[in-house]
């Protein structure tokens, strides 16, 4: 790797490639690397007798932004799947998100009329004053306790590994309840699934681009450097004039502030001699009874009409060093020490810092495309 590039792109995901792909169209020379062997980050299709396989989590592409849905369908033609997760509570089925389907489920209850008394009914009856002190109370708050102990209250533990009185209220600002008969989870105009998979779309964001998989930006780094010195690292490692890194932001400055946290998970994948196994793409787990969060059923985002099927369980854990970083914990504590590895980011010059990871943020994927073409705007 002597070639001189104008940007040493740190990860091969949809940041990533975006900034790689409109860099290319101003005329810059770009490599990209990933220490995966696959590129596509954690939107990675697999295609496995026939069903593309979400490698890394169910992804559906959902936005309001008609400039972003256009700029997105460039690369793929997109299916009209939408988005319809039910919930298991031990034996019961629940649609998603809250609607009449649910509350009729709940309660027996048959206008919207009724739904909302006694979702009110129920607030009314946890009495609680003041500002909502922890997850729980916010919870209880917007929709009362039948719908919080059933399909919020031990989903959440096991997302965040932690109690609900343990995690503060602003988790939760807002839980969505609609009094409609309305199954479809997002509220955006624009929303599917790309024929063929997600790595299609990096693929043709990636032409003529040079990508270099199984490379560790780290390992680059310390073997171009000799000092320690911060004001003498060249973080291009003498293969790049600029750099934009999409991993850990801490992991970055060799966490020298302290570690931010993170949430992870674990996959366990199987495939069945079966053609339908649950009948729709996504089932969520909400209770303790089993450790997993959720089911995804990979054949259903392409409406598949294969023999067999194949299954996902999604597993979170606490992240450790050597784990994928999924979530950042965007609490106070955590947002907190992100503003001061934010300020170090800012003073590092000829690096920038975008994607879930650099920027220590929940992103969709329409806004990591458009913090992408932002941020490229600006170089």
């Amino acid at each position: 790797m002597e070639k001189k590039y104008d940007y040493l792109i740190v990860g091969a995901g949809l940041y990533g490639a975006v900034a790689a792909h409109e860099l290319k169209k101003k005329g810059m020379e770009c490599l990209v690397i990933d220490k995966r062997k696959v590129i596509g980050g954690n939107i990675y299709t697999e295609n496995v007798d026939g069903i593309n396989v979400h490698k890394y989590g169910a992804h559906i592409f959902h936005t309001s932004d008609k400039k972003i849905w256009d700029y997105i369908n460039q690369f793929a033609e997109f299916n009209n799947f939408i988005n319809s997760p039910v919930a298991r509570f031990h034996d019961e089925l629940y649609n998603l998100p809250f609607n009449m389907n649910t509350f009729s489920k709940l309660w027996g209850v048959v206008t919207p009329e009724e739904a909302a008394a006694k979702i009110q009914e129920q607030i009314e009856a946890e009495n609680i004053t003041g500002e909502p002190s922890n997850l729980e109370e916010q919870a209880l708050r917007l929709v009362g306790r039948d719908v919080y102990e059933k399909l919020v209250k031990e989903y959440t533990e096991k997302q965040w590994g932690r109690s609900c009185k343990e995690l503060p209220a602003f988790i939760i600002k807002r839980l969505p309840v609609r009094l409609t008969f309305d199954n479809n989870y997002f509220n955006d105009r624009y929303q599917g699934i790309p024929i063929g998979g997600y790595t299609g779309i990096i693929e043709k964001m990636l032409e003529g681009i040079d990508v270099k998989l199984n490379t560790d930006y780290f390992q680059l780094k310390n073997a171009h450097n000799t000092s320690t010195e911060n004001d003498l690292i060249d973080y291009g490692c003498g293969i790049a004039d600029k750099v934009i890194y999409t991993g850990m932001i801490d992991e970055f400055f060799d966490y020298r502030l302290g570690e931010l946290e993170y949430r992870s998970l674990r996959f366990e994948t199987e495939k069945l001699e079966k053609e339908n196994y649950q009948g729709v793409a996504v089932v969520n787990y909400t209770s303790h009874e089993v450790d997993f969060t959720r089911i995804i059923e990979h054949k259903h985002f392409e409406f598949g009409k294969q023999p067999t099927t194949i299954i996902t369980r999604e597993y979170p854990k606490t992240w450790e060093k050597g784990d994928e970083p999924y979530y950042p914990v965007n609490n106070e504590f955590n947002n907190k020490l992100y503003a001061e590895y934010k300020q170090l980011a800012d003073a590092t010059d000829n690096v920038f810092f975008g994607g879930r990871l650099g920027q220590y943020k929940y992103y969709d994927m329409d806004k990591v495309i458009a913090a992408a073409l932002e941020d490229v705007s600006h170089m």
